[in-house]
């Protein structure tokens, strides 16, 4: 299976468990990868068959702007949701990292992998 990717997307958001980590925003950093088959769009060189990883990474920065979670795995299983319900993708990988969480470290975080059903996807 092909793969397409947004590497990098940064979003303010608030989360955390702390209380005060629910008063402020903070950076998170999404690499999300998506199973998706980019041969129809690379044969015919058309912009209608690919990927719209514009309006894809929008819609995740303006779902994790607006919903506020405690934790990076509660965000990383909404936004793996998210993305299989609202594009034609047969699976998606998240990478969520929450940059200075932890002292010494650049970030913390999770990954996951999630898949379309098949009677969902075309």
């Amino acid at each position: 299976m092909d793969k397409v990717f947004v590497q990098g997307l940064e979003v303010l958001t608030t989360i955390g468990v702390y209380e005060w980590e629910k008063g402020i925003r903070q950076k998170i950093r999404f690499d999300l990868e998506m199973g998706y088959d980019t041969k129809p769009a690379a044969l015919g060189d058309d912009i209608g068959q690919a990927l719209d990883y514009s309006a894809l990474s929008r819609k995740v920065s303006a779902y994790a702007e607006q919903n506020h979670v405690e934790l990076v795995e509660t965000m990383a299983e909404r936004i793996a949701l998210l993305i299989l319900a609202e594009f034609p993708v047969k699976s998606v990988r998240v990478r969520l990292t929450k940059p200075g969480a932890v002292p010494n470290a650049a970030g913390v975080g999770v990954e996951i992998e999630r898949f379309a059903r098949a009677n969902d996807v075309s």
